[in-house]
């Protein structure tokens, strides 16, 4: 892993793998934006647009990496995203703790040889709860959280199948895997942990045409949004994993 002099703070990249709505993005920002708002102020943190330029550096140049969501889909295997999904493999392979959410889970589990695609059964999208499982009781993150808590969701594409090696730790009725480790410092999590509550009622009114069109109803899915601290701590909890990494 990277050196530091004493007293640096770890330095983490956000790797940004899309953009927002343009109305969303308009009221609360962008998706590195609600990133840099959740994660611990004690990380010295920079933003990589991968849709535009290859990772910044080497891995190990890091001591932590965030992959956000995005619009795109992983099994279009855009060229940029496959060069991203190379240098994952690269982070995970050289211990580099990382954490992808969404497209970004979704892009660690096929750069470690997962299956990604679209959901056999549509999209899942507003507040639900996410079941853990007994592994989660061992994980560095996930053992501080409850057994079944609320999170905010948004996905078309699916980890179908987990890659080789991968611990499963949660899921929910609609999508059997919600979140994943592989080796002890790579997470992935089909969740939003980083979505406030706002910021989901806002995705549910913008997508409303589509989810109506798609048999679902926006009014019960709006009605059913709720904030989700405990998601929302994964990111607290993985900066102090990458803090306690760097100090050791």
């Amino acid at each position: 892993m990277a050196g530091t002099d004493e007293g640096l703070k770890p330095r983490v990249v956000i790797l940004k793998t899309g953009t927002t709505y343009p109305q969303i993005k308009d009221q609360f920002g962008d998706f590195e934006d609600w990133f840099v708002s959740k994660l611990s102020s004690q990380l010295n943190l920079t933003v990589a647009d991968v849709t535009q330029a290859p990772p910044p550096g080497q891995p190990d140049d890091w001591h932590g990496v965030v992959i956000t969501g995005s619009p795109a889909m992983v099994s279009d295997r855009e060229p940029w995203s496959e060069q991203a999904a190379d240098w994952l493999k690269g982070a995970v392979q050289t211990n580099i703790p990382t954490f992808g959410v969404c497209y970004g889970h979704q892009l660690l589990a096929h750069a470690l040889g997962g299956k990604v695609g679209y959901h056999p059964k549509g999209r899942e999208t507003g507040t639900h709860n996410v079941s853990l499982f007994d592994n989660a009781q061992h994980d560095p993150l996930f053992r501080h959280l409850p057994q079944q808590f609320p999170a905010q969701l948004t996905h078309k594409q699916s980890v179908l199948e987990l890659p080789p090696g991968a611990v499963l730790l949660g899921a929910t009725e609609f999508e059997p895997h919600q979140a994943f480790r592989v080796g002890e410092h790579a997470w992935g999590v089909q969740f939003h942990p980083e979505f406030t509550d706002d910021v989901m009622r806002s995705y549910l009114h913008v997508q409303s045409p589509e989810l109506e069109q798609e048999g679902l109803n926006t009014e019960s899915l709006l009605n059913r949004v709720s904030p989700a601290p405990h998601a929302t701590r994964l990111l607290e909890l993985f900066s102090e994993w990458v803090i306690n990494q760097q100090r050791e």
